[in-house]
Protein backbone atom coordinates (compact mmCIF):
# COMPACT_ATOMS: atom_id res chain seq x y z
CA UNK A 1 0.00 0.00 0.00
CA UNK A 2 1.50 3.24 -0.99
CA UNK A 3 1.91 6.41 1.60
CA UNK A 4 -0.78 9.01 1.09
CA UNK A 5 0.64 11.43 -1.04
CA UNK A 6 1.14 15.27 1.08
CA UNK A 7 -1.70 16.66 -0.55
CA UNK A 8 -4.00 14.33 0.65
CA UNK A 9 -2.44 14.37 3.96
CA UNK A 10 -3.17 18.22 4.44
CA UNK A 11 -6.26 17.63 3.30
CA UNK A 12 -6.95 15.08 6.27
CA UNK A 13 -5.73 17.46 8.61
CA UNK A 14 -7.45 20.12 7.09
CA UNK A 15 -11.15 18.31 8.11
CA UNK A 16 -9.69 17.21 11.23
CA UNK A 17 -8.95 21.41 12.03
CA UNK A 18 -12.41 22.25 11.31
CA UNK A 19 -14.09 19.83 12.95
CA UNK A 20 -12.04 20.50 16.10
CA UNK A 21 -12.48 24.11 15.51
CA UNK A 22 -16.04 23.18 15.74
CA UNK A 23 -16.51 21.30 18.97
CA UNK A 24 -14.25 23.55 20.58
CA UNK A 25 -17.03 26.60 19.67
CA UNK A 26 -19.66 24.86 20.95
CA UNK A 27 -17.57 24.17 23.92
CA UNK A 28 -16.81 27.50 24.41
CA UNK A 29 -21.13 28.59 24.46
CA UNK A 30 -22.00 25.69 26.75
CA UNK A 31 -19.23 26.94 28.86
CA UNK A 32 -20.48 30.56 28.57
CA UNK A 33 -24.39 29.36 29.59
CA UNK A 34 -22.65 27.62 32.35
CA UNK A 35 -21.03 30.94 33.43
CA UNK A 36 -24.15 32.96 33.11
CA UNK A 37 -25.71 30.63 35.61
CA UNK A 38 -23.16 31.15 37.54
CA UNK A 39 -23.65 34.61 38.08
CA UNK A 40 -27.37 34.29 38.11
CA UNK A 41 -27.07 32.19 41.37
CA UNK A 42 -23.80 33.76 43.32
CA UNK A 43 -24.58 37.58 41.82
CA UNK A 44 -21.58 38.45 40.54
CA UNK A 45 -18.94 37.63 37.89
CA UNK A 46 -16.59 38.25 40.73
CA UNK A 47 -18.07 35.45 42.58
CA UNK A 48 -17.55 32.98 40.19
CA UNK A 49 -14.57 33.48 39.62
CA UNK A 50 -13.51 33.11 42.59
CA UNK A 51 -15.60 30.41 43.29
CA UNK A 52 -13.58 28.76 40.16
CA UNK A 53 -10.22 30.14 41.52
CA UNK A 54 -10.24 32.14 37.74
CA UNK A 55 -9.70 36.03 37.06
CA UNK A 56 -13.06 38.03 36.49
CA UNK A 57 -11.63 39.32 33.74
CA UNK A 58 -11.20 35.55 32.24
CA UNK A 59 -15.16 34.75 33.27
CA UNK A 60 -16.04 38.06 31.95
CA UNK A 61 -14.69 37.91 28.86
CA UNK A 62 -15.58 34.17 28.40
CA UNK A 63 -19.20 35.56 28.46
CA UNK A 64 -18.76 38.28 26.57
CA UNK A 65 -17.17 36.01 23.62
CA UNK A 66 -18.96 32.58 23.48
CA UNK A 67 -22.43 34.05 25.54
CA UNK A 68 -25.63 35.03 23.90
CA UNK A 69 -25.82 37.94 22.27
CA UNK A 70 -26.77 40.71 24.21
CA UNK A 71 -25.51 38.50 27.27
CA UNK A 72 -24.07 41.03 30.00
CA UNK A 73 -22.20 41.00 32.93
CA UNK A 74 -22.08 42.38 36.68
Amino acid sequence: MEPKSWRARVREEDQLLEQLQSLVSDSAKRRAAALLEGVAELGSVYAVAQDISKSWTAVDNAIKRNGPKGSTTG
